[in-house]
């Protein structure tokens, strides 16, 4: 039986995997679902963002745990990232903002080839494979040749967060570690939609972005468009600001964000004195999916107020099965500098089990990639 044992075959897995190969490690990935990264190809479904390329103090800002993961990202960063992925024969290009796709937009090319790679390594790799949970020192697993325990000398556990069950990341995991005293931080929604109570004649707008707009959440201010849906608001820009808003954190909108409020007023002063306040907004160059926003919030406020600081009536995050990832997990405290889990020696987890959150825009998959190689070279280190 193979030394090194990997339990989830999305990236931090598999980046796990090939450390302890690299090593010179035989190594067992057992994935629960028929094929490995299968979150991962979702996301790349409408263009894979590997990561963003920007100064590394502004793109370690954007995590919510910049201290514990600063030394992993520092190993593989943006620049690490651009390299791995030509390094599989996929050359990539950074787009007007910053954001790093590969020139295949896609993840299947990037992942056969990966897949490929490993296999070249000696990697072995099973799909309907469901860990069960603990079997006396061994792991349990449910396989298509029926029960299975397996007792490597080392573990990395990358079985991904609770916001994808379908895909895998289901969290069924959680149990099975609380049970031998890993302490897990409660599950939240995080790069989430928002729910509102919608008012009847909004349904006509639904599936329609706001675009050219900022969103204002205390001191920040964020660019980036959202969609009206029915069940509330989401998109890019959302996701941008959700955690604050999870938190508590008011939202206003800036419907026009490159016209300065004087000029709005002006413009609005140009308008018929009989026009209705939908045509006044219109003649503004507002969408009618924003017109429609400030026909249902800020009918009775000051026009250009309305248009430029909406606030808007949210009624909560949408819940943790519609979100993109994960706060909570396996706490900082639980874990070692490498990413061992103190209460399981021998044991190591990696990617978004782990107690971090980020945006969305390739710091969710930058910092997956990183923590699954820092605890693939722990896990090397272990066994050498």
């Amino acid at each position: 039986m193979a030394e090194a044992l990997v339990i989830g075959a999305g990236p931090a897995g598999l980046m796990a995997a090939e450390e302890l190969a690299q090593a010179g490690h035989r190594v067992f990935v057992a994935e629960a679902k028929p094929s490995p990264a299968r979150k991962f190809l979702m996301a790349g479904k409408s263009g894979l963002n590997v990561t963003k390329d920007q100064p590394f103090a502004a793109f370690l800002a954007a995590y919510d745990c910049p201290d514990r993961l600063r030394p992993m990202l520092e190993d593989f960063g943006p620049e690490a990232v651009m390299e791995f992925c030509r390094g599989l024969g996929q050359e990539v290009f950074t787009g007007s903002s910053g954001r790093v796709f590969p020139v295949a937009m896609k993840g299947s090319p990037l992942l056969r080839a990966w897949l490929e790679r490993l296999a070249g390594m000696g990697v072995i790799l099973r799909s309907r494979w469901r860990w069960q949970g603990f079997d006396g020192t061994g792991l349990a697993f449910d396989t298509p040749e029926g029960r299975q325990v397996l007792r490597p000398a080392v573990t990395v556990l990358a079985l991904g967060g609770a916001s994808w069950p379908r895909l895998g990341a289901d969290a069924a995991w959680a149990p099975f570690l609380a049970e031998k005293g890993v302490v897990i931080a409660p599950w939240k929604p995080a790069n989430m939609g928002f729910a509102v109570d919608w008012s009847a004649h909004m349904a006509r707008h639904f599936g329609q972005a706001v675009k050219g707009a900022a969103l204002l959440v205390g001191e920040a201010r964020e660019r980036g468009e959202f969609v009206i849906s029915a069940r509330g608001l989401e998109g890019g820009g959302i996701y941008a600001v959700s955690r604050a808003l999870r938190e508590g954190a008011g939202l206003t909108i800036d419907l026009l964000a490159d016209v300065a409020p004087a000029e709005v007023a002006a413009r609005l002063a140009r308008t018929k004195p009989g026009d209705s306040m939908a045509n006044r907004l219109r003649k503004l160059g507002l969408s009618p999916a924003a017109v429609a926003l400030v026909m249902e919030w800020g009918r009775a406020m000051d026009v250009v107020q309305a248009v430029k600081a909406l606030p808007a009536r949210l009624s909560g995050p949408r819940p943790l099965d519609e979100a993109i990832s994960v706060a909570g997990g396996i706490r900082w405290d639980a874990v070692t500098d490498g990413l061992e889990l103190k209460a399981l020696p021998g044991t190591f987890a990696a990617g978004e089990m782990l107690d971090w959150e980020a945006p969305t825009g390739g710091y969710l998959l930058t910092a997956s990639w990183a923590t699954g190689r820092w605890a693939g070279r722990a896990a090397a280190r272990h066994l050498g």
